[in-house]
């Protein structure tokens, strides 16, 4: 649902009522992950998807069912062996939609509003509903902030309010969206509910280093792949927002200093193109040690051997250049900026999903690798 924060909110602006559709969990080859959502509003107005086009059609009636009777409904979908054409995946996999309706007069539309007017401001939040349980409490929803205030509620008993609160704000922390087992209670044993936790954050940074005509296509790389993009150069010719048009933040500023001082997180990439000892050995040095995402530098073999010499005369252990990707990038053959950038994007995903960066094409592995942050199996529908 917070995936179409901006549109929903303006419908809640707008004073409309609808349903959201939103994917809890997936197994097999599925097409969208859990939080993926579609809402249609009383007008037939369709926004978001819940499986780029497999069951949208059967996803949007049940949307209206749910507006017209105001309960909720969880539903699985699933691949067909006696009609690949059917209602069902045929990309093999099985996917569980929750249909919620938000209608004026419904008791969690005030809660969910407020998620999906931080979500659209860019700020970070979390919403929890409950998916699967008894049926006064389905339909509820729950809120949780970076600094551990949440608003609404599930009525049922102040425990169970208390523990999703604290389990949602861990997935927050992570960026994650996932299911939670638990009890009525609160308890963590004897789970008689599902809840459906949803977080939305601000954009991951990618931090560019080196005002160069191939950062100039790694920054548009990066913004196609959802980063908050900045470049960084200590040299003002070269660092002008002429030359980075579509980069969020130009700094002109020498790279290990801007880096001591600017906020960076799990993550954050680190793209080091200035292939210049007195640039890179202060800035590896320190970004090596950070909690970051990625950490990758450009140059020729020779450059990384010698860049490894340097970084180990100024006391960098083998452990932490071990998280150093050199040269950067996936082998593409890449020699354009552009080809270049594409071969970096690819490898800044492979390392965040787990992909082995093999051709698919004779392979034996999974197309869509397992997020650590969502179910590895489907809830059973109720």
């Amino acid at each position: 649902m917070l995936d179409i924060a901006e549109e929903l909110d303006r419908w809640v602006g707008q004073g409309r009522d609808f349903a959201v559709a939103t994917v809890v969990a997936v197994g097999g080859s599925a097409p969208r992950p859990p939080g993926a959502a579609l809402a249609v509003d009383t007008d037939g107005t369709a926004v978001g998807s819940v499986s780029g086009g497999c069951v949208e059609g059967a996803v949007y009636d049940l949307c209206e069912q749910a507006l017209r009777d105001g309960e909720p409904v969880l539903e699985r979908f699933g691949y067909s062996d006696e009609d690949a054409f059917a209602v069902g995946l045929t990309c093999g996999g099985v996917v569980d939609v929750l249909v919620m309706p938000v209608r004026a007069a419904d008791p969690a539309r005030p809660v969910l509003a407020s998620a999906l007017a931080a979500a659209a401001r860019g700020e970070a939040v979390a919403v929890a509903r409950i998916v699967s349980g008894p049926a006064e409490l389905r339909g509820r929803a729950l809120t949780v902030c970076p600094d551990g205030s949440s608003g609404g509620g599930f009525g049922a008993h102040p425990e169970l309010d208390r523990t999703v609160a604290a389990e949602a704000g861990a997935l927050l922390d992570a960026g994650r969206t996932g299911t939670l087992e638990i009890g009525e209670r609160g308890s963590r044993c004897g789970a008689p509910l599902t809840v459906l936790v949803e977080s939305a954050v601000p954009p991951p940074r990618m931090i560019v280093f080196g005002a160069i005509d191939f950062a100039s296509a790694l920054v548009r790389a990066g913004k196609f792949l959802g980063h908050h993009v900045t470049v960084c150069d200590a040299r003002p010719v070269f660092a002008t927002r002429a030359r980075f048009p579509e980069a969020d933040e130009i700094v002109v500023e020498w790279p290990h200093t801007y880096l001591e001082r600017t906020s960076v997180d799990a993550r954050t990439v680190l793209c080091v193109l200035t292939h210049d000892a007195k640039f890179d050995v202060p800035l590896l040095q320190l970004a090596l040690r950070l909690p970051v995402a990625y950490v990758g530098a450009m140059g020729s073999r020779r450059t990384h051997l010698d860049r490894g010499a340097r970084l180990r005369e100024a006391g960098v252990t083998e452990r932490e250049l071990a998280r150093l990707r050199s040269p950067i990038g996936l082998d593409l053959g890449a020699r354009t900026p552009e080809e270049t950038a594409l071969s970096i994007a690819a490898e800044i995903v492979a390392d965040r999903r787990g992909g082995s960066g093999i051709p698919l094409t004779g392979a034996h592995t999974p197309i869509h690798h397992d997020d650590p942050g969502v179910p590895k199996h489907p809830p059973v529908a109720p």
